[in-house]
């Protein structure tokens, strides 16, 4: 990573947890009356060096401030603790274990990689505290609540699931390519991760069903530095588009692809390139990139998503990377958990937030049921959560897909063809 780009990841690192110290105490501003009242500490984890991540720790302040001046939850203050995992399991767990011993957080909420998430994910059960992941995607993390509720209960996974996302991306790739332009075949490209996995899997699965022929299918390295053997061997396939699973590495592949005039589409997931500063981070080579995400500027999903885009933007800068959507909605599911409760008492808390209906920014969020094969994982679906497409169009992040959101039309790069191979 260059200095440059060290200081500008840095830099947004830190513009939400200026106060913080970067693992410190903030106290958000607080009416008078809820401010003589015990605080109810929450944590909240994350890299923060990492641009997700710091969309959680500006999205959970921002969060807490709004809280607060609205007189806390059931009328005490809410003060939030930052940790950063570095993105290693070995810090989120201790992360974990500093948060309820040294802290005494009442919940945590973050975690961006899933590998992370899956190491904290026990400690949930042996601290008895409730732990909501609104990054990371593994379909693990649901799956060991069913498969062993009573160690696992106290976690909820409010971000859509691996499988999920891959059905978000085939659905909108049969929308947006197959049906419009006539997209007959694709290769699938994703980083070797523990999120890409499930992924994978259900992408080979449904992508032939929304119309698309697999013709190859690619897990890289995440350490890898140059792209141009994996392009070069998936040029040589023709395909009319590649549909991407990457998080970990977004910069370098976003970047050669431009450079080198690669001439098929990237649609998929790109993690990073749904913030704001991706952009300038890849000096404008990722325009033309389509990938799923939570939410974005203009999309009005539900009444709050705007508004909150608008906030977060105002005060930090730069648009919310998905996270930041995720992060928002479980500060305010925990909030309604507690007062429906009027306890932090785990166990009750456990109890309240099956019970979840809220419509958040990123939809209607609810949980699946202790019984379901993705039990604490957020429900999927028209009436639920689906994520939007967003394409980088002139600098500007635009909603695509759903047509319920969408603001325009597939562009396509000058060295991307349009029509389909034959």
């Amino acid at each position: 990573m260059s200095s440059t780009l060290r200081r500008l990841v840095t830099a947004l690192a830190f513009a939400g947890c200026a106060a913080l110290a970067c693992g410190g105490l903030s106290l958000s501003s607080t009416p008078a009356a809820a401010a003589s009242k015990t605080p109810i500490n929450i944590g909240v984890v994350a890299p923060f060096s990492a641009i997700d991540g710091a969309s959680i720790i500006n999205a959970a302040q921002l969060a807490a401030d709004d809280i607060n001046a609205h007189g806390g939850i059931d009328g005490r203050p809410v003060k939030i603790f930052t940790y950063d995992d570095h993105a290693s399991s070995t810090d989120g767990v201790r992360a974990f274990q500093r948060a309820v011993n040294e802290d005494h957080v009442v919940a945590l909420v973050g975690v961006w990689i899933s590998e992370v998430a899956l190491a904290m994910e026990p400690w949930s059960g042996r601290l008895k505290t409730p732990f909501i992941i609104v990054g990371a995607a593994s379909t693990d993390i649901p799956k060991h609540v069913h498969d062993d509720y009573k160690d696992y209960k106290y976690t909820f996974h409010l971000w859509l699931n691996s499988a999920f996302l891959a059905d978000s991306v085939c659905d909108s790739s049969r929308d947006l390519l197959v049906k419009k332009f006539g997209y007959k075949t694709t290769v699938v490209m994703s980083e070797d991760a523990a999120w890409t996995k499930p992924l994978d899997a259900e992408y080979l699965n449904c992508l032939p069903k929304a119309g698309l022929k697999v013709l190859d299918h690619i897990r890289f390295s995440p350490d890898t530095t140059d792209f141009t053997p994996i392009f070069n061997k998936i040029e040589a396939k023709h395909p009319d588009v590649v549909i991407t699973g990457i998080a970990h590495v977004g910069l370098k592949p976003t970047v050669q692809w431009h450079d080198q005039q690669v001439p098929f589409l990237m649609a998929g997931i790109s993690a990073q390139a749904s913030a704001s500063t991706f952009w300038k981070q890849t000096n404008g080579a990722t325009e033309g990139i389509i990938t799923e995400t939570a939410a974005s500027r203009g999309a009005a999903i539900t009444p709050k998503t705007v508004p909150f885009t608008d906030a977060y933007t105002k005060r930090f800068g730069t648009t919310p990377a998905y996270d930041a959507y995720s992060t928002d909605d479980a500060f305010y599911v925990l909030k309604a958990a507690i007062e429906r409760v009027h306890s932090t008492n785990a166990d009750k808390l456990v109890d309240a937030l099956e019970k979840t209906d809220y419509v958040g920014t990123i939809g209607h969020v609810a949980f699946y049921p202790p019984n379901h094969p993705y039990a604490h994982g957020m429900k999927y679906g028209k009436s639920d959560i689906t994520g939007i497409m967003i394409q980088w169009q002139h600098g500007e992040q635009v909603p695509i897909w759903p047509e319920s959101v969408a603001k325009a039309q597939i562009i396509f790069p000058s060295f991307v063809k349009k029509t389909a191979s034959k």
